[in-house]
């Protein structure tokens, strides 16, 4: 049988169904719906996450607490409620490998979904950190799509309690210092493992049970240095020695660790003789932090030159983590040497990614202090700002490609040489890697008044927060940006931050606030020559008036916007379609048709697939106010399958909803199946998992 028919746009669509069969429009629809395979579409994680840090050797008794944690687990089963255990001490007391080691003994088996881990140290800021982005690390280690994680940190919490029901799964965050930080990231099943420096007591009025690691006792302290004695070409025998070094430690597991290196790399010297040298009337029982910065004022004053000076960059360094990228842009020679001697004195531990590293925060605070001259730590965090302002300048344009930007392309890297990222992927998740990075060289080079650089850098990280949505970083670094635009006096880059700020309330829901940001942006765009700055203004302001029900006002805003986009083919696509979603939700659904298929012809012309999936969706809700469904059918399908092809998961989701009430609006039993199986799919393809109704 065949069934031509237009498409909507001019184009004749022809069906053929092969056969004596009699068979409608929707039924070949359903087939292709059918066909959908979801090739592109990223599956659920499918290596259950290991997160936590792997166990290290010479770890010494801690049997009570053992006793204490095997005790607080006694009545938790597989289907019991989701338990959450608080375990305190001081910084380098051993929490963290505490918990490595009761992974590795015990929990592997009994948590066989997974364990998550999330070192809350890394994101913090200013006291404070980003729980919604942390929330959103997990639940993409779930294997959750992207773009289907919500923007708010109580929808994010809630998807995560979701995505973790009936799972046993482990979740250990570390470094936590609030209660209210560590409830929203709470999972909905398994077991929660809060690190803390001190009591949180809120979580234990909650139900957590309360855990206290103290420093090692005596003998605990002696066994651990007489492990690193045996590496000594004449072991030391002496007790008393043993026990001087574990009390001017403090009993701290990572000081000793260090004093351990230490003592290796002087086998002909005597524990005695190792202890008095590094007391030096220094070391002082009863006072662990003096006694912990004298440690390791002892340990780095035997670095070489080139361990020395790295160590010296980290204590300089804005950032958490580094790389050897960035190390090697401020100058420091002979990285791996240098990582590998701090990374043996147990002072740099890796930080999750391959290459990527961070010091223990307590060694971290003791790299501040001993930084250089001034001058020379200005220069190297230039370096830095230079580093990351060419990379993410790079990063931008291999993710987003060639959208308008005020600032001139990046020089193109040497033949040959690749840099951190080679594709649009990778450069998106070195963005992410490195986002707490960036946001803390954006506020070293403001509180430097390098204001260039930091507008330039604010807006090549438009490709992150588009991407990833950490709106906590968005919005503090765009108000960066806009006050050194303004210091800067580059109008056009205030312009452009404001619209960029605004876009990050306009996705919280917080419209006054965007409206605020745009308001001022108006007021300077009389001050401005590229045509652009206007358009994208009243782009954003007509999707404020979209989202308030206010369609006229809108296309009012849209229609201008399509004016400056002149000359433009990718802009006038996109405000082609913003327009037709206005007029259609004004009510007149064949007006919109006329500015849709127009939008979908110059689309087609200049190769533009993902704006082919969004017009395609529109014209099929257009079609479908109009009464046409079969029509609309046909055009939300082929957007379907492009959006597959495409990999776009929140577009084939809308796609595949609306012809799911298509199917239900035509009372086609074929279409109802198909589109609702394949939503079914794409919903545990995509980790979110809930069948449609």
């Amino acid at each position: 049988m065949d069934s031509d028919r237009s498409d909507g746009a001019g184009k004749a669509v022809r069906n053929v169904i092969s056969g004596d069969a009699v068979v409608s429009g929707p039924v070949v629809q359903a087939d292709r719906i059918g066909s959908l395979t979801f090739a592109t579409t990223p599956a659920p994680a499918a290596i259950t996450p290991r997160q936590v840090p792997p166990p290290r050797p010479g770890f010494v008794n801690r049997t009570a607490e053992f006793a204490a944690l095997s005790a607080a687990l006694a009545s938790y089963g597989p289907d019991s409620p989701p338990a959450t255990i608080v375990i305190t001490g001081l910084g380098g007391v051993g929490k963290t490998e505490l918990v490595s080691q009761w992974v590795w003994r015990e929990l592997a088996e009994r948590f066989p979904d997974g364990q998550l881990y999330a070192d809350l140290a890394e994101v913090r800021r200013d006291g404070g950190i980003d729980v919604g982005g942390v929330i959103g690390t997990l639940v993409r280690a779930l294997g959750v799509h992207e773009s289907l994680i919500p923007a708010g940190t109580a929808d994010r919490s809630a998807l995560f309690r979701s995505a973790t029901a009936g799972r046993r799964l482990l979740v250990v965050l570390d470094n936590a210092q609030h209660a209210a930080e560590v409830r929203p990231m709470l999972p909905g099943h398994g077991l929660a493992v809060v690190l803390s420096r001190k009591r949180l007591a809120s979580l234990e009025v909650d139900g957590a049970v309360p855990l206290t690691v103290g420093p090692l006792d005596t003998d605990a302290g002696v066994q651990l240095v007489r492990r690193w004695q045996q590496s000594a070409a004449e072991p030391d025998p002496a007790s008393g020695a043993a026990a001087r070094l574990v009390a001017a430690c403090g009993g701290l597991p990572l000081a000793l660790r260090a004093a351990g290196e230490w003592l290796i790399e002087r086998p002909h010297m005597s524990l005695e003789a190792v202890v008095d040298a590094l007391a030096e009337e220094q070391l002082r029982p009863g006072e662990a932090g003096r006694s912990v910065a004298a440690v390791f004022d002892a340990v780095t004053a035997t670095f070489c030159a080139h361990t020395l000076a790295l160590y010296r960059f980290l204590g300089a360094f804005p950032g958490t983590t580094f790389t050897a990228d960035v190390a090697g842009a401020a100058g420091v020679t002979r990285f791996e040497d240098g990582l590998r001697d701090l990374r043996t004195a147990h002072m740099a531990v890796g930080a999750g990614a391959p290459g990527r590293f961070r010091l223990h925060d307590v060694v971290a605070a003791h790299a501040r202090t001993r930084t250089g001259p001034e001058e020379d730590v200005r220069e190297m965090r230039r370096r830095v700002t230079d580093f990351y302002l060419l990379a993410a300048a790079r990063a931008d344009r291999l993710v987003l490609g060639a959208r308008f930007r005020l600032q001139e392309a990046p020089p193109a890297l040497p033949d040959g040489c690749h840099g951190p990222f080679r594709t649009g992927a990778e450069a998106l998740d070195w963005l992410d890697a490195e986002r707490a990075n960036l946001l803390a060289v954006l506020r070293t080079a403001a509180e430097e008044g390098w204001h260039d650089a930091v507008w330039r850098l604010c807006e090549s990280l438009w490709a992150l927060y588009h991407g990833r949505r950490h709106y906590a970083d968005w919005i503090e670094s765009h108000r960066l940006g806009i006050e050194a635009a303004r210091w800067e006096g580059r109008i056009d880059a205030e312009v452009r931050m404001r619209n960029q700020l605004a876009r990050a309330h306009y996705s919280l829901g917080e419209y006054d606030l965007a409206d605020a940001e745009l308001s001022r942006a108006d007021e300077l765009l009389g001050a401005v020559a590229d045509a652009r700055l206007p358009g994208i203004i009243r782009e954003t302001q007509g999707l404020l008036c979209l989202a308030r029900k206010r369609p006229d006002e809108a296309i009012a805003l849209f229609t201008r916007a399509l004016h400056a986009n002149e000359g433009d083919p990718h802009g006038i696509v996109v405000q082609s379609y913003n327009l037709g979603q206005a007029v259609l939700a004004a009510g007149r659904p064949q007006e919109a048709l006329d500015l849709l298929d127009g939008a979908m012809a110059r689309a087609r012309a200049e190769g533009d697939d993902a704006m082919q999936v969004r017009i395609g969706i529109v014209r099929g809700r257009a079609h479908r106010a109009s009464g046409r469904f079969e029509h609309a059918l046909e055009a939300v399908t082929d957007a379907a399958l492009l959006a597959e092809r495409l990999g776009q998961v929140v577009k084939l989701k809308e796609a595949l909803e609306l012809t799911v009430e298509l199917g239900d609006r035509m009372q086609n039993p074929r279409v109802q199946r198909a589109a609702r199986s394949k939503m079914r799919e794409l919903r545990q393809r995509a980790g979110i998992g809930e069948p449609v109704g």
